[in-house]
């Protein structure tokens, strides 16, 4: 059963390849704004790893668990966007993230929510960062070839 509001916790998944392509994709309710997959834990008590590969998997089409799928052991608060927060209980007016990455071969094809996304395309590192006006989700991008330990060229 659903809680009736969304649960203020929720993860971001940057999906990338060895080198450092992004998959972007265009949020179907708003057009124009490009981001990675994100998404709220279901209830209280679902661990974050489990959310990550649920939000992957009804995102994308994609099974996280055939790849690596990494915690970054990092959290961001931010203010929930204001047209959102009818969604969550009243009063509620920041969410805490979850960082994952989650490295593929290549650039893959994936299956789009229609309801969810309109569209994706995979970018270079640096392009899919100024791609999104999500401040979390740029700044997980950019951390890529550090987090990593590929270089930034």
């Amino acid at each position: 059963m659903n809680p009736p509001y969304k649960i203020p916790r929720s993860v971001l998944v940057v999906i990338h390849t060895p080198d450092l392509q992004v998959l972007m994709m265009e949020r179907a309710g708003w057009p124009g704004f490009w981001q990675s997959v994100t998404g709220s834990v279901a209830h209280e008590s679902e661990p974050l790893r489990e959310t990550a590969i649920r939000e992957v998997r009804e995102e994308t089409g994609l099974d996280a668990t055939r790849h690596e799928l990494r915690d970054w052991g990092v959290e961001n608060r931010f203010e929930i966007f204001k047209k959102h927060l009818g969604r969550y209980a009243p009063g509620v007016t920041h969410n805490l993230e979850r960082v994952f990455s989650m490295e593929v071969p290549a650039p893959l094809e994936v299956a789009l929510d229609p309801a969810e996304h309109r569209g994706y395309k995979w970018l270079p590192w640096r392009e899919a960062a100024a791609l999104t006006i999500s401040s979390t989700n740029r700044d997980a991008i950019l951390a890529l070839p550090r987090g990593l330990g590929a270089s930034a060229a």
